[in-house]
């Protein structure tokens, strides 16, 4: 397709929260219901803590200063210097607005909530009566301990590593009322309708309700009938929620993705910015306690300062995501159609997320699933291949649809009726289906933050799944095209939106650098955070920490599995190009006499921007260089005969591999990394992908060689061939007997979710179902010991999945 670049815009959703908005509208007819409400103050005696669970059994014992809670502060800064760098004046210009608001530098503090106290054996007992857990996983006790005795907090955790449980399970023994920001309010009635299935009364607050259904809400909070309210942050600007506030006490105030405050984060929403203010203006100061999934060490800062937590204890458990698949496929747009209606009629039984960049795309995309793939499972049904039921297979969502569009599709597939999704970033933020098998990208996302968070939405339960990227050069034109055009606040100056689009340039770099790195793709992601246990592979040049050359395919696979180190691709070597590249940011930082040696011990320069380096590599007399008298730099010329693109290619895969640093601002200085003195080293050796020998085909699905695996592919630890391992914690491949019970189970999920008109997932997961298959309760003790399972859930549902247990194992 081209791309008119107005056309495009309008089509484009960047940061698509429209459904989230604030509907001023209801402001006046809520007046008259919300007085009503309000007439009399609550009795603060209303709010105890909130049915104390018995004691319970004893879990593991994390504290604040375990590895978990200590790792990534501070991370390495060296190999973050070309996104993270300069944090300066610079970095602060965006924010001068808001950081001059902030709110505690213009009132006398409030007074703290004061803290309940740190119990483990109650938050455990917590634990296991809502969620049927016996024990906290890695990082959350940590956090929950923390907010209990009064700290601010910050928890940086991957999705599907239990965020939510670690303000859940202190709002359910602190006095009071816990308040969830949550951004989308598409996503609250699902968080609302799984906490009230736990047993744990919440509501929200937002404008799907009439006035009188809002005035009921507060009113029951106001009773200590709700002790969890959901509200999205522009919810926090009226002045009828902050009389609201005044009138309640609130303990706790958790805010769900977190990064949504900060200009360099992928999902920047001004709207954040407010709640800080909102927690100033409280009569007492209650903990606030902040959660995301994916933030650089600058956006962990901007949270810390922009929200106003005080001392925070910040808790960062790790990025690798073990149970992910990752591949990367180079692939000429004309093709990604078939290859996506290949992959989705080859997994007939799983649920899927396809990602497009535009409305437009996301709308024929879907339109192409639903009509090649029932003709493709009809010739495969002939064969004797899937028997799925034919019909409808994908819908789309984007944020141009009307709002019940939307909120139809979103609920057709977190209900399972519809298997796949196509949608725009719009979509998935918060959702909590814990099945989706894959996710697929269609177009490359713009950064690195962006990628994991979309695709970290696979797998949420723990499985093996899979993260496929589709790419190819167009996708980096346009993405840099929308920048360079796009780019728009009204809070900052001309200069500062400059400033700012330098930096997401600069994320738009290492995203690219994801798609053509040779490095394997885990050790990429967690390094681009800071996370540096895990060195990258001698493909790229890369060295361990004794400084001997390390390749992770040469042990194996890594533990997720990815495309590379699985040796699907083919490289080419350009080390005398970084080798050349590398001498040549040396020689424009000296003086040089006419044999090329350089005339000063210290540097002279400190750099200049790329363009000059490319330059000077290919031997240019262009005027702008002239006066650095480069035919005397031994780099001159050195690569005269690669082509420019080529040079640049190598240049910026340097950088971001952390060979070369680039400078944030309106002019990126080339300097050198932490690792660049390993481009000297004798044995260096560098190489980037060449177009990947899959990217020519469409795809026959169901080989693993053609890029479309089949289920098989996986192997019994969730990577090709069945390598290496997932850390989901399952001992071994389940029986054909347990596989035959999860199905029967999951058909009885099904029955229920619709009678109750909820998702499947709210009601148990695939997780808690593969392992009742394998426990096989008879009874109420037996059915409380499965994974997942509470007091609230044996209540509900106990009866019948034991009953369908005791049918199959009778048949």
């Amino acid at each position: 397709m081209t791309y008119d670049d107005a056309a495009y815009l309008g089509e484009y959703d960047i940061a698509a929260y429209d459904d989230a908005a604030y509907d001023a509208s209801y402001d006046a007819a809520y007046d008259d219901a919300y007085d009503a409400a309000y007439a009399v103050a609550p009795d603060p005696a209303t709010y105890g803590p909130f049915d104390p669970a018995p004691s319970g059994p004893s879990g593991p014992s994390m504290t604040g200063s375990s590895p978990d809670a200590a790792y990534a502060e501070p991370y390495d800064a060296a190999f973050s210097a070309p996104y993270d760098a300069p944090y300066d004046a610079a970095h602060d210009a965006p924010h001068a607005e808001p950081r001059a608001a902030a709110p505690a530098a213009s009132r006398q503090p409030a007074p703290h909530v004061p803290p309940v106290g740190a119990d483990e054996q109650a938050a455990l007992a917590s634990l296991k009566r809502y969620f049927g857990y016996d024990g906290f996983r890695p990082g959350q006790w940590g956090l929950v301990e923390a907010i209990m005795d009064g700290r601010d907090v910050l928890g940086v955790m991957p999705t599907g590593a239990g965020k939510s449980v670690c303000y859940q399970i202190p709002a359910t023994l602190m006095p009071g009322v816990t308040v969830v920001v949550s951004p989308l309010i598409s996503l609250m009635r699902d968080q609302v309708d799984a906490l009230n299935d736990a047993g744990i009364p919440a509501a929200f607050v937002n404008t799907t309700q009439t006035p009188d259904e809002q005035a009921m809400v507060f009113a029951q909070a106001a009773d200590g009938a709700v002790r969890m309210l959901y509200v999205a942050p522009e919810r926090l600007e009226t002045d009828r929620f902050h009389s609201f506030a005044a009138r309640v006490p609130i303990s706790l105030v958790a805010v769900d993705e977190a990064h949504c405050v900060s200009q360099w984060g992928q999902d920047f929403r001004s709207s954040y910015l407010g709640i800080g203010e909102f927690i100033a203006s409280l009569p007492a100061r209650p903990v606030v306690a902040a959660f995301t999934a994916t933030a650089t060490e600058r956006v962990r800062r901007d949270i810390i300062g922009l929200l106003g937590l005080h001392d925070p204890q910040v808790t960062v458990t790790g990025f690798d995501r073990e149970n992910l698949y990752f591949d990367v496929i180079r692939m000429e747009t004309k093709r990604k159609a078939a290859w996506v209606a290949d992959y989705v009629a080859s997994h007939p039984d799983e649920s899927g997320i396809v990602y497009c960049a535009t409305r437009r795309e996301t709308e024929a995309l879907a339109a192409s699933i639903n009509q090649a793939v029932p003709a493709r499972r009809m010739a495969a049904g002939a064969a004797g291949g899937s028997d799925a039921p034919l019909g409808p297979v994908a819908v789309a969502y984007h944020g141009g649809m009307a709002a019940d569009v939307r909120e139809r599709a979103q609920r057709d597939f977190v209900t399972d009726r519809v298997p796949v999704v196509v949608a725009t970033n719009a979509f998935g933020m918060g959702i909590d289906k814990s099945n989706v098998r894959y996710v697929i990208h269609h177009n490359m996302p713009e950064s690195i933050e962006a990628y994991y968070q979309e695709a970290g939405r696979a797998g949420r339960d723990g499985e093996p799944s899979r993260c496929t990227l589709l790419w190819n050069e167009s996708d980096i034109v346009t993405r840099r095209r929308l920048l360079d055009s796009d780019y728009e606040n009204e809070r900052l100056t001309a200069e500062e939106q400059e400033i700012v689009r330098a930096a997401k340039r600069r994320l738009l770099d290492a995203m690219a650098g994801y798609c053509r790195t040779a490095d394997c793709l885990h050790t990429y992601i967690t390094r681009y955070f800071g996370e540096t246990a895990a060195e990258p592979s001698a493909a790229s040049g890369a060295a361990d920490k004794s400084g001997e050359s390390a390749k992770p395919g040469s042990h194996g696979m890594c533990k997720g599995g990815c495309t590379n180190c699985g040796g699907t691709f083919e490289t080419i070597d350009v080390t005398d190009i970084a080798r050349a590249i590398s001498r040549c940011v040396h020689d424009v930082m000296y003086d040089h006499d006419e044999q090329g040696r350089p005339l000063t011990v210290a540097p002279v320069r400190g750099g200049f921007g790329s363009g000059k380096i490319v330059k000077i590599l290919r031997g240019s007399q262009a005027q702008d260089i002239a006066w650095l008298n480069p035919t005397t730099m031994p780099s001159f010329g050195l690569l005269r005969d690669v082509p420019e693109a080529r040079v640049r290619d190598v240049l910026s895969q340097m950088a971001t591999d952390g060979y070369l640093s680039i400078s944030e601002g309106r002019m990126p200085i080339v300097g050198f990394g932490p690792r660049a003195a390993l481009t000297v080293a004798p044995d260096f050796r560098y190489e980037i992908k060449r177009i990947d020998r899959r990217s020519s085909r469409s795809g026959a699905a169901g080989g693993a060689g053609d890029g479309i695996p089949s289920s098989t592919v996986y192997g019994s630890a969730g990577t090709r061939g069945g390598a290496g391992g997932t850390g989901t914690g399952y001992a071994g491949e389940p029986s054909d007997a347990d596989e035959a019970l999860f199905q029967r189970l999951r058909e009885l999920r099904r029955t229920i979710a619709q009678e109750i008109g909820k998702p499947p997932y709210i009601v148990f997961s695939d997780r808690t179902l593969r392992d009742m298959a394998r426990v096989r309760p008879t009874d109420d003790e037996s059915f409380l010991s499965v994974n997942g399972v509470g007091d609230s859930k044996l209540r509900l549902y106990g009866e019948r999945f034991m009953q369908a247990i005791a049918d199959f194992d009778a048949a």
